[in-house]
């Protein structure tokens, strides 16, 4: 898999022991180790347990001293506690984590599920709006979930209230998925309690979080991205201009997924974010038979380029274009591995840079960059967020 930066490929499916699965869960529940962090490891030293052996001596390298991994005895706890939850364990290498997901970058370690996994790789399509909905809007949310369904699509949701939860509800019978914020013996909002039960009957419950946790505002982000990434497109009904269902579409974006969104009045606050996707480009939709149509015609294969002729370009223009990709002179960074974290520091802010551009700032090889971005998360000097960009903390 490329996540942008730096290219490795994941572990293959594989079978699933409990010693495996405490390994994993002791790395990804391991102090500073998310899970860009977590691929990563497993990608350098070949599995989770070869992880945990080596993790004490880089964070002992990066200043951190008396590093200390997850207990066993936590993971071993965080999996009595799902099996008492009646959840499953489903792991990045286990033949059940669905294929889109496992794609996308900073993909969820582990994956807690009650229900039935098969709904995780139904052709699912995300069906996402407003808490505060309107009649109007929880109607076309029925009514596009059950469209949906009909149609052979898992509806994939966040278990809010308004849209979320009507499309659940529609869907409920052909097959929908509910993507928790916290724990998935956590259910919020408790309204909703008997729904998510439903959903555990007939569809999926999923969550990356341990069971019990309480969901708080940062995972709410955390689990949009896993609504995205499961799906094959993002259906926005109803969202305001700063809503988490812009976060969703933003992130569907980012992953390579459709986007769609129905129209509202512009002078209804609720329709302003799915008028603005509109204006920038997501896919206007009225029904599920626009939905289907649309990931149709993305599916397809396209047409080749036409032929543009046989005139070679010229040296002025090789040149260009060979200037185009060298980095500025300004920006190219020379310097030792003693002074590299402090560059990378420099350069960083608490506002969200796209890790890529930072290293073709630094202009060193990007194994190099990648092992003081690590050194300062284990430092707790940054931290990595998902979509490939880090953050000084």
């Amino acid at each position: 898999m490329d996540t942008g930066f730096v290219s490795f490929d994941f572990p293959s499916p594989r079978s699933t022991g409990e010693n495996d699965d405490l390994a994993y869960l002791r790395l990804i529940r391991s102090h500073r180790v998310g899970p860009a962090t977590f691929h990563r490891l497993l990608a350098e030293h070949g599995s989770a347990s070869a992880a945990l052996d080596a993790l004490p001596e880089i964070a002992a390298a990066a200043g951190v001293r008396d590093y200390l991994p997850c207990p066993e005895a936590v993971a071993a706890s965080e999996l009595q506690a799902g099996h008492k939850a009646r959840a499953r364990l489903i792991r990045h290498d286990s033949p059940l984590y669905p294929q889109v997901l496992r794609q996308i970058d900073g993909a969820p370690a582990v994956l807690w599920l009650r229900g039935d996994p098969f709904w995780l790789a139904h052709d699912p399509v995300a069906v996402i709006g407003a808490r505060n909905a309107s009649s109007l809007g929880l109607r076309m949310a029925r009514g596009m979930a059950a469209g949906l369904g009909k149609a052979g699509h898992a509806v994939v949701a966040g278990l809010a209230r308004g849209i979320d939860t009507a499309a659940h509800g529609a869907a409920l019978q052909t097959g929908t998925v509910a993507v928790l914020a916290g724990g998935i013996d956590a259910i919020y909002p408790a309204e909703n309690a008997s729904l998510a039960a439903e959903i555990a009957e007939k569809g999926a419950l999923i969550s990356e979080q341990p069971p019990g946790m309480k969901p708080a505002a940062r995972h709410f982000p955390a689990r949009n991205r896993i609504i995205s990434g499961l799906s094959q497109a993002v259906v926005v009904i109803e969202a305001a201009c700063r809503s988490g269902s812009l976060i969703t579409a933003k992130f569907a974006l980012d992953q390579g997924r459709e986007v769609m969104a129905i129209p509202g009045h512009p002078m209804d606050a609720r329709a302003a974010g799915c008028n603005q996707l509109i204006r920038d480009g997501a896919q206007l939709v009225r029904s599920a038979a626009d939905v289907s149509e649309a990931i149709s015609a993305h599916d397809r294969p396209r047409p080749e380029p036409a032929p543009t002729g046989d005139i070679p370009p010229s040296h002025e223009e090789i040149a260009a274009m060979e200037a185009s990709r060298r980095p500025p002179a300004k920006a190219r960074d020379h310097g030792g591995p003693a002074s590299l974290e402090e560059r990378i520091l420099a350069r960083l802010t608490p506002s969200p840079i796209e890790e890529n551009d930072l290293i073709r700032d630094l202009g060193l090889p990007a194994s190099t960059v990648n092992a003081a971005i690590q050194a300062l998360e284990l430092q707790g000097s940054l931290t990595r967020l998902t979509g490939g960009r880090i953050a000084r903390l």
